[in-house]
């Protein structure tokens, strides 16, 4: 099937050809034509799968044909982070750059007054962020009362990231006539909860099963001692001779003191988290994609929403502690039907959180012991690699593994191989 035949007008047609596109993914096959009789939608996609577009493309169409109406934000689209809304409002910019229509990004971190300029010039696209849209709201410096179009966006993260009763007082606010999108990765009690109560007789577009991850993502264990786990990535970076790798940790500090620690061994590298300013977050990013920076460093936060193209590594420095969090990291690789690795340095005290991973994946994942890391003395009282290679019952029974020697070249997929790490090039 192609665009033309989803209903979308020549404009349209035009920049979506102009971007390279010539078939529509799943999630626009489905979303794009019910958007566009004005039905609500719950959305189910694994990241990557074209859902931005899904949205956006129908919902600039509608908005453009019913011609401008006053100053005020006719469509409101929620994200739970920075990042995630400047990806879809630079989306709605180019998708909609034939068309008379006014959008804005508004969020925390930057000045408020350059935002507070541009709604009172009259808008017809809102993007924002709970927080700093309830701070606009309380200002007066913007009116929801005319929004027909409202789209929560990764709705799952801004329930985790606790934005729930900001999303209640934002609903307050608007009109009780609109068209209501809710898109989610995964469906817990909480989004089924929130979709009752916002979505009338709803659509379901769903692409993928649910909290599922792409399937040419390859899922790999390295075993390594806690205090091992720094110098075990940047001997898989340099052997693998990695090119770009997303590299997730649990903590802020743990994200800091990794990427200081790969920058000093000559990787480069940065770290992006909720303390970090809008505008480090946003240059470390530009870096990444341009290919300056090897390796991003991120919490779970704020690595929501990352839009990069070609990423054919994600590595969990530290293992989630929530098994849904899994799937969103690893949704960063594989995209678009590419493939990609998923490379988990676990160690002992973390093995307990890979049985949920296992069971929410469905699936057993390799185990592959490095030498030099895999059998460290730090770890014997702990068992930790008698219990990698121990049967039990339920998802992880049977999960085998296999060896690969100190300087060997394999590192996802890629076969090159160059200077393994030096001991004592860290300090």
């Amino acid at each position: 099937m192609s665009f033309e035949k989803l209903g979308l007008e020549p404009r349209l047609l035009e920049t979506v050809a102009a971007q390279g596109y010539s078939i529509p993914t799943p999630i626009q096959k489905q979303a794009i034509p019910v958007i566009l009789e004005g039905r609500d939608v719950l959305g189910g996609a694994q990241t990557g799968t074209g859902k931005t577009a899904a949205f956006a493309l129908p919902v600039l169409q509608k908005l453009n044909k019913a011609g401008r109406k006053g100053k005020h934000p006719r469509c409101l689209v929620l994200a739970p982070t920075r990042e995630l809304a400047a990806q879809v409002g630079e989306s709605m910019a180019v998708y909609g750059k034939k068309m008379a229509l006014r959008s804005a990004i508004v969020f925390g971190g930057v000045g408020i007054n350059p935002q507070i300029d541009k709604l009172r010039r009259g808008i017809d696209i809102l993007v924002a962020t709970p927080g700093r849209l309830l701070d606009h709201c309380g200002q007066k410096t913007v009116d929801l009362s005319r929004v027909e179009i409202l789209i929560l966006d990764e709705a799952d993260r801004m329930l985790d990231m606790g934005f729930i009763h900001d999303i209640k007082r934002v609903l307050r606010l608007l009109p009780q006539k609109r068209q209501n999108l809710l898109f989610s990765a995964t469906y817990s009690n909480a989004i089924r909860g929130l979709a009752d109560k916002l979505l009338n007789d709803p659509a379901m577009v769903e692409v993928a099963p649910r909290n599922t991850v792409a399937e040419k993502v390859e899922h790999l264990i390295h075993p390594v001692a806690l205090k091992e786990k720094k110098v075990l990535l940047a001997k898989l970076i340099n052997d693998g001779d990695w090119q770009k790798a997303l590299v997730f940790t649990r903590t802020k500090h743990g994200a800091n003191r990794l990427a200081t620690y790969l920058e000093k061994g000559g990787i480069g590298a940065a770290a992006i988290h909720g303390n970090k300013s809008q505008t480090a977050r946003t240059r470390a990013l530009s870096e990444f994609k341009r290919g300056k920076l090897k390796i991003l460093v991120a919490t779970d936060i704020a690595a929501r929403g990352l839009d990069i193209a070609a990423l054919p590594q994600v590595v969990n420095f530290d293992l989630p502690n929530v098994a849904e969090d899994y799937v969103h990291r690893i949704g960063r690789t594989g995209r678009a039907g590419s493939s990609g690795m998923a490379i988990s340095l676990v160690s002992a005290d973390e093995q307990k959180l890979l049985r949920p991973i296992e069971r929410l994946l469905g699936r057993d994942i390799l185990v592959e012991n490095i030498e030099g890391f895999a059998q460290n003395e730090a770890d014997k009282d702990e068992e930790t690699f008698v219990n990698f290679n121990r049967r039990g019952k339920g998802p992880g029974r049977g999960r085998y593994s296999r060896s690969r020697q100190s300087g060997g070249g394999r590192a996802s997929g890629n076969s090159r191989s160059a200077n393994p790490v030096k001991p004592n090039t860290y300090k």
